[in-house]
């Protein structure tokens, strides 16, 4: 056995009653929330109810886009061939990203094989080009935003989680230096949503670029499904808006959109753009089906909306604390890893309902969280059963009924 090996099986021994199970699931095309699982040693398969999916609209099932995946799959094939600049570029990734940068009234956009590599990229360049820039960012900003930032080797400034006074401050101390403000406008296990309003007012006081994720409201929130920020009538105080194709949009891959010029430098000097294979043509193609078909219709929309504040209501009536009652992300709070997991195991065993327990590093210690996410497939009926689920788990297993 070399060094390497020993270390690494001494340590996920030493990990494994915190490391997370995956459950094997076979989602329903057309049937979604439902899909099958894979029980455990015996392999048995289960019909369950998902609860857990970031494909929050159920786009991933919808008709139009399915269509558009398998008709692109018969002209193109497969893959897309190569990277962007060697021969990867195909005409539904122009079409999708004329289609993003026109969502978000944007002079361009970029798209990217996810969303990770599109916050990594992108602020690896936008953050670390220009000599003497110093980056804000949000506490709780998503592992991905922290890796681009670390790539970029800028100077960096935490400003406490939506706390806008601490980034005024930090803000104020930095002088005339080049400024950057990085945030995300739904926070992804939290589910609370940031005081876009006061931060667009700071970056323009002290002459500050913007760069928002909005990766977990796309397609759901505002006019034509643009984010928070289009939906309270900012989004052109904002420099460049990053998104997931993978979320709202039911399909796979992230973007950034914003000036041309930014864009541009992006693509042009972008590691985890320039040396990595495009999107499958399929993929964009879905994609741009899924952009078009939320640009015009609410449906979806009001659909997810409606079964989150019941959800929020029925939680709230069962004193099942959660994080924020701001989006469509409910999360229970529980505060204790084992409780979590047991919770977690409870509700796929007796009720078929599967919700991931969500444990370090994603949240910090003593701070687990069933993380919810009802969908506009849900029904009504779907959304008063799991409350009642959740309840009878809260109960036997004494999980607190108020937040520490």
């Amino acid at each position: 056995m070399t060094a390497h090996l020993d270390f690494f099986t001494q340590e996920m021994q030493e990990f494994a009653e915190q490391s997370r199970q995956f459950l094997e699931i076979g989602r329903h095309a057309g049937r979604f929330p439902s899909a099958s699982a894979r029980e455990g040693r015996s392999g048995a398969e289960l019909e369950i109810s998902v609860w857990c999916s970031n494909d929050y609209l159920g786009m991933g099932q919808n008709p139009a886009v399915l269509t558009a995946m398998k008709e692109a799959v018969d002209a193109f094939g497969a893959g897309s061939g190569g990277s962007r600049n060697i021969g990867g570029t195909n005409y539904y990734h122009v079409l999708l990203e004329q289609e993003l940068a026109a969502l978000h009234g944007m002079e361009s956009a970029l798209i990217f094989s996810s969303g990770y590599t599109a916050n990594d990229a992108a602020l690896t360049v936008l953050a670390g080009r220009m000599p003497g820039t110093v980056v804000y960012s949000d506490q709780l900003n998503h592992a991905s935003i922290i890796d681009g930032l670390r790539h970029a080797g800028v100077e960096k400034r935490v400003f406490r989680h939506n706390d806008v006074a601490h980034l005024e401050e930090l803000l104020q101390a930095d002088g005339d230096r080049p400024k950057l403000i990085v945030l995300e406008s739904v926070y992804s296990m939290s589910g609370d949503i940031a005081p876009l309003a006061e931060i667009a007012a700071l970056a323009e006081k002290y002459g500050a670029t913007t760069y928002i994720d909005e990766v977990h409201a796309v397609g759901m929130y505002g006019p034509r499904g643009a984010g928070i920020a289009a939906r309270e009538g900012i989004a052109d105080k904002f420099t460049v808006v990053m998104g997931t194709l993978a979320k709202g949009f039911g399909t796979s891959g992230g973007y950034i959109a914003g000036p041309a010029a930014m864009v541009d430098a992006v693509r042009s000097f972008a590691r985890g753009f320039i040396f990595t294979t495009s999107l499958p043509p399929a993929v964009a193609a879905a994609a741009l089906a899924a952009v078009r078909h939320l640009s015009g219709s609410d449906q979806e929309r009001e659909r997810l909306a409606a079964n989150a504040q019941l959800l929020h209501r029925r939680l709230t009536e069962h004193r099942i604390p959660f994080v924020s009652p701001m989006s469509h992300i409910v999360s229970a709070f529980v505060g204790d890893d084992a409780r979590c997991r047991r919770a977690s195991e409870l509700l796929l065993e007796r009720y078929r309902i599967y919700v991931q327990s969500i444990n370090a590093p994603s949240v910090k210690e003593g701070e687990e969280i069933l993380r919810i996410a009802p969908s506009a497939t849900h029904t009504t009926a779907d959304v008063e059963k799991f409350a009642e689920a959740l309840d009878t788990v809260w109960q036997e297993l004494d999980i607190p009924r108020t937040r520490a």
